[in-house]
């Protein structure tokens, strides 16, 4: 049984109600950007930022007296009739890491609350956070591995025009983040920890 002792303060209370609700908000502003995103790569033509081989020095900064060398490794191109394979690539490519960031700010919410009520300790609460770990791990690897085959698919778009295309772009090339992968083992550690704290806390119980 909860008694008011243990209830959050005042302040604390107001801050786990903030917290709890700019988690909300990421997570409604991640679901809005990612229809945008939608919106615009099912248009005529959607603009991709494609690899370079050798973009060469930015003719902007060659006179800079402080500047020693520049480079650009990418240009963004706009395309015209790209295949739907690719389109849809784009859009997993931007929804998977949205959906993982909605899973995060949904736990966030959910501890927010459950702090508010003093009950942070539930099974659903570690199920939830290790739910949001996968949801990390997928959303950031496959959403990169889905963004490099899109942009293949686009190059050879293109190449089927102008053979050339290959002379400047990388028909394929592939460059993980692996950020994602160590906050998916944070976050499932964290779900363990909150087992055990829900293991520990009906012992506590049974012994009141």
């Amino acid at each position: 049984m909860n008694s008011p002792a243990h209830r959050p303060r005042l302040g604390e209370g107001f801050v786990l109600g903030l917290i709890a609700t700019g988690a909300v908000s990421v997570a409604v502003a991640s679901i809005v950007a990612i229809v945008l995103r939608g919106v615009d790569l099912f248009g005529d033509a959607v603009a991709v930022t494609l690899p370079l081989h050798d973009g060469g020095m930015v003719g902007a900064l060659k006179d800079a007296p402080a500047v020693l060398s520049s480079s650009y490794s990418a240009a963004i191109v706009t395309i015209g009739g790209l295949p739907a394979g690719a389109r849809w690539l784009f859009l997993l490519e931007g929804a998977l890491p949205a959906l993982a960031t909605v899973g995060v700010g949904a736990v966030a919410w959910w501890l927010g609350v459950s702090l508010i009520r003093s009950r942070p300790f539930r099974r659903l609460t570690s199920v939830a956070i290790g739910v949001a770990a996968c949801l990390v791990l997928a959303g950031g690897v496959l959403g990169q591995l889905a963004g490099a085959f899109g942009r293949a698919i686009a190059v050879s778009h293109l190449a089927e025009a102008d053979p050339r295309v290959h002379d400047v772009l990388w028909p394929f090339l592939a460059q993980f983040d692996l950020a994602p992968v160590g906050w998916g083992f944070a976050l499932a550690l964290i779900a363990t920890a909150f087992q055990l704290g829900t293991r520990l806390q009906k012992d506590a119980e049974g012994l009141v």
